[in-house]
């Protein structure tokens, strides 16, 4: 049965109907009838995760699950859900993972595939370190590498699989090794770098405020108003989810599919180099391993329990923002009550695995070798 939001996305099965043509790459900007305000409408809603029963069931629950948490950590610690703690927690990994869940989520959607993510934090903060050693400690000189560098990585992972025509799981597998493994041959292995606690824009970036936030916060949440906008109120946003919803019917509109993909896992690259420059103001020097280890799981479970299917064509930004929330507490309240780390990877792996099984059952696709 078609989920009756399905306007943008052009599905995989003959019983649908004939999708509606995506917005056309032509340099004046015009759109094809497809583009209506009803429909942009209807992909604004779809987007936000607010129309569809299944979408709204779903965000439902992770509001839920969200408020459980809150109230039994609660229970036990009442200082969890204090500024105090809540502030330790945005400056620990939730931005981190944030910020590359938010563009897994992307990638996802225009349907590839990034689990590299990880890597390109760590060795863009690497890149950044060894920067502001060799050229006497200069802030933006470090910033603006580490940046470079992410967009070079995300290049490589979008020309691998335009290009090479590998697929994008065993692609950004390879770059995930290869980049983790040339940031520590950079770094030998260990921390590199220090004094960025005496530099005004690792400062900033550490212990600032922008309208009223702290610098880390309102970076994360621009860049989930942007992704918003991208895919609710844009051409190329309605392109995305046709290329990741029916490659082959977004070609035949028009749509120039190795651009997207390619600009999409820049965009990658960037953010995740942000990301980076944040891992750098927070620990004072750069690193390939520590935080960035198993960030790569953080963000595809960040965009799985977010509604993002991993067939592409689908996902919105609040289901993803609330799943933020919802690792940062379970992460957060694990911590505040001593429980061992090792668990918190049992957890984040069971709730991927629920996220999977349960768009499986939605989708209503059987698994191999089991008869419907």
């Amino acid at each position: 049965m078609t989920d009756p939001d399905t306007v943008t996305a052009a599905k995989n099965t003959p019983a649908e109907p004939e999708p509606p043509v995506p917005a056309s790459d032509s340099p004046d900007g015009a759109a094809p009838q497809a583009a209506a305000p009803e429909n942009r409408r209807t992909a604004a809603a779809r987007v936000l995760g607010i129309l569809t029963n299944a979408d709204r069931v779903q965000n439902l629950i992770l509001l839920v699950v969200i408020v459980l948490i809150a109230a039994f950590v609660t229970s036990r610690q009442p200082a969890f859900l204090t500024w105090g703690n809540l502030s330790i927690a945005v400056t620990g990994t939730i931005i981190l993972f944030g910020l590359t869940g938010l563009v897994e989520l992307l990638v996802i959607i225009v349907g590839g595939l990034d689990i590299s993510v990880g890597s390109i934090v760590g060795l863009t903060s690497v890149v950044g370190a060894l920067v502001w050693t060799h050229t006497g400690q200069n802030g933006g000189l470090a910033v603006l590498s580490a940046l470079l560098v992410g967009l070079l990585c995300g290049l490589v992972n979008g020309l691998l699989i335009i290009y090479g025509r590998v697929n994008p799981f065993i692609a950004t597998l390879a770059t995930l090794a290869a980049f983790k493994g040339v940031g520590q041959v950079l770094s030998d292995g260990g921390a590199i770098g220090s004094g960025f606690s005496s530099n005004a824009i690792f400062i900033f970036i550490q212990r600032g405020s922008i309208a009223g936030l702290p610098t880390q916060l309102f970076i994360l949440v621009i860049v989930a108003l942007a992704l918003a906008f991208l895919l609710l109120y844009t051409d190329i946003g309605r392109n995305i989810y046709a290329i990741g919803g029916n490659p082959t019917a977004a070609r035949l509109a028009g749509v120039n599919i190795n651009r997207y993909v390619l600009a999409v896992y820049l965009v990658v690259g960037f953010v995740a180099a942000i990301a980076g420059v944040i891992l750098m103001a927070r620990q004072g020097f750069g690193q390939q391993t520590g935080s960035v280890d198993g960030l790569e799981l953080k963000a595809v479970t960040v965009a799985a329990l977010g509604g993002a299917s991993l067939r592409g064509g689908r996902g919105g930004v609040l289901g993803a923002v609330l799943a933020i929330v919802l690792l940062g507490f379970l992460e957060n309240g694990m911590n505040v009550l001593n429980i061992n780390t090792f668990w918190q990877n049992v957890a984040q792996g069971t709730l991927l695995l629920i996220a999977v099984i349960a768009q499986q059952r939605r989708r209503k696709e059987r698994a191999i070798g089991i008869p419907d």
